[in-house]
């Protein structure tokens, strides 16, 4: 069997909580502290959450602390903010790619080591340094820093069969803007297609947010209908989403164990924030090869039996072979008596 490595990333979600940095959890070996510039725009957000300005340098400091009696090895990565399926910012490592609209990647204005080892009962400062953009632009970039501990696995055997590896890391956000201009809200509906979320039929539609701002208390109705009818197929609703600025996401309808079935179809959608609102209506296709394997997969989907189907017909042969066999020696003794 080949090793299955289960991530269970525990967010210390220091970013946009409001909570303080200094944390402490028995999975965590280190605590991470910021150390709040100047240039902060809230000085009561724990994160990073500056203001700056076209070209400008400025290094950003996170105090790392290690309690244990024994180093602790970070690796530090920077990532810009993304959304996930379920309408949640994620600021730390994903397999999402980046939405084409982002101005900037984080991890390209900001370097930062890759590798800090932190002496036993000893603390050290992490740099970031940040490189501004020549290029003014409007609106804001968001991302984080992910702090996660590098275990040592050398000399370890594996086990055989399923091995589980638990992650933990700590996420720091940050927001750069160099303008309080407020950006306009914008929505756009990419896609719609048949698929599937944890071995388990859905169609997902695709929304784009391509503007530099976050779109908040975002909420959704949509239905799905038979292209030119009127009857309710499917539906979902959420409430209470945020949307990063620059990315999309793909947000699923279950379709609650039903088997998908070729055809065109119509989706019906509402969306708000809390600035602005959006209806679309879009006509999508699922074929029926598309369908079929989609359905093979679906583990609530039982394969039909036809043993019933191949019993049936066996005993519908069985009986007429009995009848033509009686018609044929009642024939054959007929025939006989008429030979005398």
């Amino acid at each position: 069997m080949k090793k299955a490595v289960g991530f269970f990333l525990s967010f210390v979600l220091i970013c946009l909580l409001g909570v303080t940095t200094d944390v402490h959890a028995a999975e965590f070996n280190f605590a991470a502290e910021t150390q709040i510039p100047s240039n902060q725009i809230d000085k009561k957000k724990s994160y990073f959450n500056l203001k700056m300005k076209p070209g400008q340098k400025q290094t950003l400091t996170i105090k790392l602390r290690n309690d244990t009696d024994k180093a602790v090895v970070i690796n530090p990565k920077i990532h810009s903010a993304t959304t996930n399926m379920h309408g949640v910012v994620e600021y730390g490592e994903t397999s999402d790619q980046a939405d084409k609209t982002l101005p900037y990647s984080l991890g390209d204005l900001i370097k930062v080591e890759k590798e800090i080892t932190v002496p036993a009962k000893k603390s050290m400062d992490l740099k970031l340094n940040v490189t501004m953009p020549d290029k003014p632009y409007e609106g804001l970039l968001a991302g984080g820093v992910t702090l996660e501990e590098k275990k040592n696995t050398t000399g370890k055997k594996q086990e055989k069969g399923l091995s589980i590896e638990n992650k933990y890391a700590y996420v720091i956000g940050i927001t750069l803007q160099e303008s309080d201009k407020e950006v306009k809200q914008d929505l756009k509906l990419k896609k719609v297609e048949a698929g599937q979320t944890n071995a388990r039929n859905a169609i997902f539609f695709t929304l784009q947010n391509p503007t530099p701002t976050y779109l908040n208390r975002f909420e959704i109705e949509a239905e799905i209908t038979r292209e030119g009818k009127s009857k309710t197929l499917y539906k979902t609703s959420q409430k209470n989403m945020q949307v990063a600025p620059n990315s999309h996401f793909a947000y699923p309808i279950s379709l609650n164990g039903e088997r998908l079935k070729a055809g065109n179809y119509t989706l019906h959608l509402k969306a708000k924030s809390s600035k602005e609102s959006w209806q679309f209506t879009k006509n999508f296709q699922i074929k029926r090869d598309e369908a079929n394997k989609l359905n093979k997969k679906d583990v609530t989907i039982e394969s039909p039996n036809y043993w019933w189907l191949i019993a049936l017909i066996a005993a519908a042969v069985i009986v007429i072979g009995l009848i033509i066999f009686f018609i044929w020696r009642h024939k054959r003794k007929k025939n006989k008596r008429r030979a005398r």
